[in-house]
């Protein structure tokens, strides 16, 4: 079956439960603002995840270049949008990334596109920031790589307590970046 196929048919079974949830909390599915709210959702929702049917491959292609860089290359300010895991609810925020090369570099628009693979599935802010520095660090063969991700959770703003001023951050430092305290800091300097 093809991928698009595969997706029209999870979107369908997404769409009907969707329904059902509607009609659970006493809504009207067929009124006019939630008639095709099912059907919104589903192809939000597979979108959303979507990192899970992804090859990283892909995304990088022919992308690495021979470079004689030793030092310390920035990318910050990168947005980033994803659902936790524990309440399907967005976290929003900033992604910054560090790392130092060992021969090579990537084209800059990938280290997005890394960032957006990641970050299109279920799961914990923790866990992403993670994911990244580990895949860049593997794929580049670096020196070291350093991933900070700081972002609002909507679970945190609109669920329990509703506090609205917390920022999770979180880091990984990887290699020269956890082995070198000047590098680390002129990493953070620089944010």
């Amino acid at each position: 079956m093809e991928i698009t196929n595969i997706t029209k048919s999870k979107e369908g079974l997404i769409e009907t439960h969707i329904q059902a949830i509607l009609e659970i909390l006493a809504e009207d599915p067929q009124r006019e603002g939630l008639k095709k709210t099912p059907a919104r959702v589903a192809k939000s929702l597979c979108y959303l995840t979507s990192g899970n049917q992804q090859s990283l491959d892909k995304i990088i292609q022919n992308a690495l270049f021979s470079s004689a860089m030793e030092d310390m290359l920035l990318l910050k300010d990168i947005e980033l949008y994803s659902l936790c895991e524990h309440h399907l609810l967005p976290f929003i925020g900033h992604c910054h990334i560090a790392y130092v090369p060992n021969g090579n570099i990537i084209g800059l628009s990938k280290i997005p596109q890394i960032v957006d693979f990641y970050a299109r599935r279920l799961q914990t802010q923790e866990d992403l920031t993670c994911q990244i520095a580990h895949s860049l660090m593997k794929l580049l063969h670096a020196k070291g790589v350093a991933v900070i991700i700081e972002a609002q959770h909507m679970c945190m703003l609109m669920n329990g307590e509703k506090s609205q001023q917390g920022l999770l951050k979180t880091s990984v430092m990887l290699g020269s970046f956890r082995r070198d305290a000047h590098l680390r800091l002129e990493f953070l300097g620089l944010l």
